[in-house]
């Protein structure tokens, strides 16, 4: 039992521990409330800044952007960022949200807050090369807030998200496959042979169909998903990229 010298030490510490981890708490809490709940769109536009034409013409775009090329750009719009700074506020976002794939932080989001007429290209850890500050900041200071000081909000978006892309080595487009290639009347044959031979090997044989029923729900697991919440793991930003106001 410690002595009557140090209880008063050991419960100034033990407060003081309390305290840190009051704070430490609060701040979690407050950086959470700040930021809203992570997109589920490529385009997300909560202030109808954009005309719906536009928002879902770009959504498709960067959809298919995506699907080639794997990196993640994103446009969000709103309103304010309720007094903190556009940068700060970008890079919660950007984090909390883990825009981008684990490992290669390869994302991009456009942020407009059009209360605040502020604007903010946040650019992952992974595309700072492709993308670098001054490029974003030719973007912004070129393109994006000259036509939205005219009035053109469509043309000012499109044009950006354009140029980003650019810069990153693609090209904005709807997504596409690859055509369908008929099967020929043996391919056909040959493929409904080989799956009753599976069948019959499953049912002769439980364990291996068990294990090939394990491999199909496995690869069907693999091919499914879609939708832009369900590729974001990333999430690294080191604050790159570059911010306005008009």
């Amino acid at each position: 039992m410690p002595g009557p010298k140090l209880l008063p030490k050991l419960t100034s510490a033990i407060k003081r521990i309390l305290c840190g981890i009051c704070l430490l708490f609060a701040a979690i809490i407050g950086t959470a409330q700040s930021v809203p709940p992570a997109p589920t769109r490529w385009v997300t536009d909560s202030s109808g800044f954009l005309s719906r034409s536009t928002r879902d013409d770009l959504d498709a775009s960067l959809d298919g952007y995506q699907e080639k090329s794997g990196h993640q750009v994103l446009v969000w719009i709103g309103k304010t960022t309720g007094g903190d700074s556009i940068d700060d506020w970008a890079n919660r976002a950007f984090t909390a949200w883990k825009i981008g794939r684990k490992g290669f932080d390869d994302g991009v989001v456009l942020f407009v807050m059009a209360d605040d007429r502020t604007v903010r290209i946040e650019v992952g850890y992974g595309l700072e090369g492709d993308l670098p500050d001054a490029t974003a900041s030719r973007i912004i200071n070129e393109t994006l807030l000259p036509r939205i000081k005219a009035g053109d909000r469509d043309g000012a978006l499109r044009g950006a998200v354009t140029q980003i892309v650019s810069a990153l080595g693609g090209k904005l487009g709807p997504v596409s496959g690859p055509a369908s290639t008929p099967f020929s009347p043996w391919q056909v044959l040959l493929g409904v042979l080989g799956l009753i031979a599976l069948v019959a090997l499953g049912i002769r044989y439980p364990v291996f169909g068990y294990y090939l029923l394990m491999i199909v729900s496995s690869a069907l697991r693999r091919g499914g998903g879609g939708g832009n919440g369900g590729g974001m793991s990333g999430g690294r930003s080191g604050g790159g990229g570059a911010s306005g106001k008009w």
